[in-house]
């Protein structure tokens, strides 16, 4: 079975269900802390949604000098799978695993909300199991959720095929370019701002307009994951 590795830091709000997402993709959540000095052998890891050390200074600009997110850097620049939501996301961009930076929504409001994206690149390997153009409803909340970068980095990723996710209908934040979620050019690590954790439950996650999957849109994040990492061995 697939072991996934959880970071917990203080503020982190959505490490249980990124747990609870993980055991319902048939994988073994194994929790890990801010302070761990080690992986504890795990396959993969998520750096879950909230607001890491109060986002006191900006957010994930603590963070990214815990100890194991030395040991998370090393793995994630050897292949090792690393999914980063919200927090997590602004987390990999302060580590420089992925290029640009979050800053304030352009309305410099909060906001909550089912969001439809559309899925740009379905080979990484977080979004395997998605169609690359399919359109998925999943939850966002965040108040430093507007992706920034400079043209020559927005053009790599768009020349490249490395934006994953793309708001649909509404650009809920001001991101450049409507973006929602990047990758490396590895493909091994992926980040956004959405939360797929909270739509992996028929009944508890967002209706879908689209596919009328009731609420489960997320799921498969979680499954693309544990689906190679189970093939790989």
């Amino acid at each position: 079975m697939a072991r996934i590795g959880v970071v917990t830091f203080p503020g982190s709000l959505d490490d249980r269900d990124a747990a609870r997402a993980v055991r319902l993709a048939d994988g073994e959540a194994v929790n890990l802390f801010h302070t761990d000095a080690d992986l504890q052998g795990v396959d993969a890891v998520v750096l879950p949604g909230g607001f890491s050390y109060g986002d006191y200074l900006r957010a994930g600009a603590i963070s990214r000098f815990s100890p194991i997110m030395e040991r998370v850097v090393d793995a994630a620049r050897g292949g090792m799978p690393v999914l980063g939501i919200c927090n997590g996301f602004q987390v990999l961009t302060e580590v420089h695993l992925l290029p640009g930076s979050m800053i304030k929504n352009e309305h410099l409001h909060f906001v909550c909300r089912d969001q439809v994206l559309r899925v740009e690149n379905a080979s990484t390997a977080w979004t395997s199991d998605y169609a690359a153009g399919q359109e998925i409803t999943i939850p966002l909340k965040n108040q430093d959720g507007q992706y920034v970068a400079d043209e020559h980095t927005l053009d790599e990723l768009e020349g490249e095929g490395l934006v994953t996710f793309r708001y649909v209908g509404w650009n809920p934040n001001g991101s450049r370019r409507d973006i929602a979620g990047i990758t490396n050019g590895r493909g091994n690590v992926v980040g956004l701002m959405p939360h797929p954790e909270h739509a992996v439950e028929p009944g508890f996650g967002p209706d879908s307009r689209l596919n009328g999957r009731r609420g489960t849109d997320g799921l498969a994040f979680f499954t693309s994951a544990i689906r190679e990492l189970v093939a790989t061995g």
